[in-house]
């Protein structure tokens, strides 16, 4: 039994010996069209490595014939097939700079936006890469915005600045976290500013009020007032727009306990929320 084993991996050896003696000789011929075949062969067999490593070397041969794009186009797909999407968008581009006619353009400036898409990184990450996935898709329905991919673009589209929604609301309340309530105040505004719409919003206005009321109790003498003022109107936008929020119990504590703290009466409150 050991020795029938033997026997395959023995094969298997070989086999693998013969194969990349033979990729070696198509690699180092001079006969174009035979490596272009070759290449072609490689990548529907889905040996991408193989394929993009001779589509590359047959780039600048081919350049300026009429089989230029497919060249580039074969290449972008090799490296795509490989799941190197930053190499794979960056020769789409390329064939579309180059190709402006070309055949392959649709389908080419929808892989952009699409290897865009799938090199898009974890929210709690830059999200450089998904800003530009949105504007290649975005720039994909301009062109053709009667494409059969409409639709699976718009999804895409809707996937990707729910990213970034997750992204800002993930910003704004890491500075609550790292209990720095003052740059909280500002990154958790500016948030709600962004995304209006946000699914987070009532988080997102729960944690601009706590930020507000932390930060107005440890603030100095000279600006305690002013701050404690601002933590009233902020807890009335609150109230007002989620009347039966989840933290209601501990919103209507922040007012009392600031109403306390400054000796107001309602009279008062009245005055300042106006």
């Amino acid at each position: 039994m050991i020795g029938k084993y033997k026997n395959i991996i023995w094969l298997c050896l070989i086999g693998l010996t013969v194969s990349c003696s033979d990729y070696q000789k198509v690699v180092k011929s001079t006969d174009y069209e035979y490596k272009l075949k070759k290449a072609k062969e490689y990548y529907d067999d889905k040996q991408y490595g193989r394929s993009s490593q001779l589509y590359q070397d047959l780039v600048n041969i081919y350049r300026g014939t009429n089989r230029a794009d497919q060249i580039y186009y074969y290449l972008a797909k090799s490296f795509y097939g490989q799941k190197d999407y930053t190499l794979a968008s960056h020769y789409f581009r390329l064939l579309i700079k180059e190709f402006p006619r070309s055949l392959y353009g649709e389908e080419s400036q929808y892989m952009i936006g699409y290897c865009l898409y799938l090199d898009s990184p974890n929210p709690r990450l830059d999200q450089k890469t998904t800003n530009e996935a949105i504007d290649a898709l975005q720039l994909f329905l301009n062109f053709y915005p009667n494409s059969t991919r409409v639709p699976e673009i718009n999804q895409l589209l809707e996937k990707l600045h729910e990213k970034l929604v997750y992204k800002s609301y993930l910003s704004g309340k890491l500075y609550y976290d790292l209990q720095d309530y003052r740059a909280a105040v500002i990154s958790l505004t500016n948030s709600l500013k962004e995304y209006p719409d946000s699914k987070y919003r009532e988080e997102l206005m729960f944690y601009l009020l706590k930020s507000k009321y932390l930060l107005g109790l440890n603030s100095i003498e000279e600006k305690k007032r002013e701050r404690l003022s601002n933590v009233i109107d902020e807890y009335y936008n609150f109230v007002d727009e989620f009347p039966k929020s989840k933290f209601k119990k501990e919103t209507d504590h922040f007012f009392a306990n600031v109403k306390k703290l400054m000796n107001l009466t309602d009279e008062d409150i009245n005055q300042i929320h106006k």
